[in-house]
């Protein structure tokens, strides 16, 4: 309830009001959507032209913010705002965040607000890179990519962000073959209490914890690296199930069914529910793979998320470390 001195257009302190927001960002604009480059989970993005700086391509992602009674979560600004602050450090393997505008009040009625956030224009993706490959990757460019891969993950670590949705379709290959990641633009500050929707992560890289809907952390980026770097090597996903208990099956008879002690407390699924899968060797699944490739993908791959290689660990992993990066 509000008190006697309160004044009813005035936004609670956890609440923005779009004139907030029309002050904060420039409209849209000043940039020209050329055509759709493809959804993500987070919204539809377009290649545009910056019509106020000689006619820069760029990607823009138009994303709808739900609005209360009361105007916009600060939370949404807070996140844009970190993005910001994460652009001046401006990260080789972060795909860069140009500008963020707002598309006007013509969804105010509807209870949204667009929002766009103007990134750097990247040619294609992983998912394309891989297809369009005529052959197996060279070693050396599949060690080069994750490392980039991981140093892009450790980056957002290093500063509590999780991507939560790492996969080809969201990682961008320059003309030079240098990895950036994109599609993080909502992604969420880590929060020691988080557990969210199993929503997250795209099916084929998403971890046990978030398939059976315990609290999860930063390690979720790491099991969907692995997944990842798994796929640089076979050039194919490496666990391809068809909903979330197909998936958890696809994960143990691969990594083996994890022994009880490990298994989480307070789900609905129990250990019992799969058979008593033995581990299968992950050289008989990537064949002529580098031996320490091989040793840091399987520490990638690993049930419990406390057990798993964070990604700091993870450069400074022989693979890594015992031959320079070319």
């Amino acid at each position: 309830m509000s008190s006697s001195g309160s004044s009813s257009s005035q936004s609670p302190p956890n609440m923005a009001s779009i004139s907030d927001v029309s002050a904060l960002f420039q409209t849209a604009k000043k940039y020209e959507e050329l055509n759709v480059i493809g959804t993500g989970a987070y919204g539809t993005v377009y290649k545009a032209r910056d019509l106020h700086n000689s006619g820069q391509i760029v990607a823009m992602k138009k994303v709808k913010v739900a609005l209360t009674e009361d105007g916009i979560p600060l939370s949404t600004l807070r996140e844009i705002a970190l993005l910001r602050q994460l652009e001046a450090y401006r990260h080789p393997n972060i795909v860069r965040l140009l500008d963020v505008c707002h598309g006007g009040q013509s969804l105010e009625r509807d209870h949204q607000l667009v929002l766009f956030l103007v990134f750097e224009h990247v040619e294609q993706d992983l998912d394309s890179y891989l297809k369009r490959a005529p052959g197996p990757l060279s070693e050396n460019r599949i060690r080069n990519m994750s490392y980039d891969i991981l140093s892009g993950v450790d980056f957002l670590h290093s500063h509590r962000i999780v991507h939560r949705d790492l996969k080809p379709h969201n990682l961008l290959v320059t003309s030079s073959g240098r990895v950036k990641l994109a599609d993080f633009g909502l992604a969420k500050t880590y929060d020691t209490e988080m557990k969210l929707t199993s929503v997250v992560v795209t099916l084929w890289y998403r971890p046990p914890e978030v398939l059976l809907g315990v609290p999860y952390n930063t390690a979720v980026d790491v099991w969907s690296s692995g997944c990842v770097l798994a796929q640089l090597h076979s050039r194919t996903p490496l666990l391809q199930g068809g909903c979330d208990s197909e998936q958890l099956h696809c994960i143990f008879r691969l990594i083996g069914r994890p022994p009880r002690h490990e298994w989480p407390e307070n789900v609905s699924i129990v250990a019992d529910s799969f058979p008593d899968y033995p581990p299968q060797d992950l050289a008989d699944v990537l064949p002529r793979i580098h031996p320490q490739a091989l040793d840091l993908i399987k520490g990638m791959l690993v049930f419990d998320p406390a057990k798993r290689l964070t990604a700091l660990d993870c450069l400074e992993h022989p693979y890594f470390t015992e031959e320079p990066l070319t």
